[in-house]
């Protein structure tokens, strides 16, 4: 998702996405450490959604627009 995509969500459905993206985070992590992970830059790729995600909710709570 594009940070875009984020504004338009509201702000428990961002966290409801960060949870959910954490999780997968938490299982490619798993699969990395047992030899299972058949895209290791996926860790990448998840790691940059939560941060998008955070980065919006942060702007909410500064009144950045």
């Amino acid at each position: 998702m594009k940070a875009s995509e984020f504004r338009n969500l509201t702000t428990a459905e961002i966290e409801q996405k960060i949870s959910g993206f954490k999780e997968e985070l938490f299982n490619l992590r798993f699969q990395l450490a047992t030899g299972q992970l058949d895209n290791p830059t996926r860790i990448g790729a998840v790691r940059k959604e939560i941060a998008r995600a955070k980065t919006v909710i942060r702007e909410r709570e500064l009144g950045i627009s």
